[in-house]
């Protein structure tokens, strides 16, 4: 084989103990290739797997969030071995010529709710079927929510390890926290420590279940701080949620519009700058998740107008739809568009566009937690048992593409950046993942701007039967997703494997955490204190 290159490459040695962990995953699972359609179910589709991998990407525009030009890009084995112009490769090598499209990192989802039993149920995507849906959208990465067992974060993540056996792509963990105690605080410092969980969650909805008190997240905010971890909330005020329900039902609202009713943007502001402000009595970064509202965004702007290190984290949903839809007489067409907080009224979703355009919001998740029709039917006569949850794993690089890049609000490098790079800065992974840099693993998507898309129940890759995108239609499709070095989804054909995909672990102390201990000092001095004082 020629390889001819214009430079000396150099792969540092924690690239190259990733790439000797990527081929012994890929030889213990059999059937590295499976058309989904086959592995849905218990049987395979016997397709010998291949050691190795070599592709050559030619002549697309790669784009990295710091910059992008048109070159090539050389994949071995998982990893990213060379990024410039002019490869020559022999003919053993697969070329995908990539000229007039955009060659991207693959897109980082950082939040999802795979087989989470929630609301009397569970969700309809477990970690094989959701992932598979998010490889053929274009992301190859995603962090999922582990919810402790009773209250315990070790069992939680046992649990999750055992649900994650079937992944056919890399993902993380995040860790909610619903309860405290001094075992609760040990099982913190092992998640970090020894488990690659650099993040913790704390509900201030969902009131009698994971709901905590402001005491509860004081402690959390604390231990997060002390370990390096990020704090992050579901800021709705859960009291006031659990007062507006009753509120509806005794005004005979029972009805998805009623979930939407029961908790306006108002309480998501007042819980997000509570959290906020306690996360700065602390000091300790804070990341706030699915931000719905103005009222939510405003609060983060105003922290971070004066230096406060927050996070908001829009999700699709809030940032392309309405609520107009939770008033349709359908009930199971309302029913699927219910989630917490829900979405917004008009106006809000161009908000939160325009807030992520000028750099107020950083990133871009999902929420992604599944339901199907009978599952959301639960709830006919009191939407508030209703499942809540929608989908967007399949569609989030599309649906930002469409409504962000092709209507001029942000440019390509920024895409890149609030699909991929800045959730792998924020969570520790980069530049392993979220860009295409010598030595990176060889997650990326190529995109075609001038290609059309459409999205359907019929045609996505969930197990769910209905899809809040419905109908939509837009420019700028993912034409290949390269995962692990190997191509999962091209000529419209998703081709994975259960068991394929990589548990990726977070260390702590992320770039959020830069300073922080200067900052304690600081206040330290500033306190003038305390006084001597003559006690005669």
């Amino acid at each position: 084989m020629e390889f001819c290159l214009r430079v000396q490459l150099f792969i540092p040695l924690v690239y190259v103990i990733a790439l000797f962990s990527t081929i012994f995953a890929v030889v213990s699972a059999s059937n590295e290739f499976c058309d989904a359609a086959f592995v849905y179910g218990d049987s395979g589709c016997n397709v010998p797997p291949s050691v190795s991998s070599k592709i050559l990407i030619k002549g697309g525009t790669v784009v990295n969030a710091h910059h992008k030009e048109v070159t090539d890009v050389y994949l071995e084995d998982g990893i990213i071995v060379a990024v410039q112009p002019n490869i020559k490769v022999g003919d053993d090598i697969k070329v995908i010529d990539a000229t007039g499209k955009f060659v991207m990192p693959g897109g980082i989802d950082p939040h999802t709710h795979l087989a989470m039993e929630f609301m009397g149920s569970e969700t309809i995507d477990d970690f094989f079927s959701g992932q598979a849906a998010a490889l053929a959208g274009g992301t190859t990465m995603h962090i999922d929510f582990v919810i402790p067992v009773n209250g315990s974060l070790s069992a939680g993540y046992e649990a999750y390890v055992e649900k994650a056996k079937r992944s056919c792509m890399d993902y993380g963990f995040h860790m909610a926290i619903t309860k405290w105690d001094e075992t609760v605080s040990e099982d913190m410092e092992i998640m970090v420590k020894e488990k690659g969980i650099n993040s913790f969650k704390f509900f201030l909805a969902y009131k009698g279940s994971f709901m905590v008190n402001d005491e509860l997240l004081m402690e959390g905010l604390k231990k997060c701080k002390s370990l390096g971890a990020l704090a992050m909330v579901h800021a709705e005020n859960g009291d006031a949620v659990f007062e507006g329900q009753k509120r509806m039902i005794k005004l005979g609202i029972t009805g998805p519009e009623g979930h939407a009713l029961s908790r306006p943007p108002v309480l998501e502001g007042e819980a997000t700058a509570r959290a906020i402000r306690l996360a700065g009595f602390v000091n300790t970064p804070l990341y706030v998740v699915h931000v719905m509202s103005i009222d939510a965004m405003e609060e983060i702007a105003r922290a971070r107008k004066s230096g406060q290190r927050v996070v908001g984290e829009p999700v699709v949903s809030g940032l392309v739809l309405n609520d107009s839809v939770l008033w349709d007489p359908d009930f199971h067409f309302a029913a699927s568009y219910v989630m917490s907080p829900p979405i917004r009224a008009a106006g809000h979703g161009t908000a939160l566009q325009g807030a992520l355009a000028m750099g107020l919001l950083q990133l871009v998740g999902t929420d992604h937690c599944t339901f199907n029709s009978t599952q959301k039917a639960l709830g006919i006569g009191d939407f508030r048992k209703i499942p809540n949850g929608v989908n967007g794993m399949e569609e989030r690089m599309h649906l930002v593409w469409d409504t962000m890049v092709a209507s001029g609000q942000i440019s390509v490098t920024d895409y890149v950046r609030i699909t991929s790079t800045e959730c792998a800065r924020i969570f520790n992974i980069y530049p392993r993942k979220g860009a295409i840099l010598v030595g990176s693993d060889a997650d990326i998507i190529i995109l075609n701007p001038n290609s059309s898309f459409e999205i359907s129940s019929k045609s996505h890759h969930y197990r769910t039967d209905t899809n809040v995108y419905e109908g939509w239609r837009g420019k700028g499709k993912v034409e290949v997703t390269i995962a692990g070095g190997r191509i999962v989804w091209e000529n419209d054909e998703l081709k994975v494997v259960p068991g394929a995909g990589k548990y990726i672990e977070m260390p702590p102390f992320s770039y959020l955490f830069d300073g922080i201990d200067k900052a304690d000092a600081k206040y330290l001095a500033s306190l003038r204190a305390p006084v001597k004082r003559s006690t005669t």
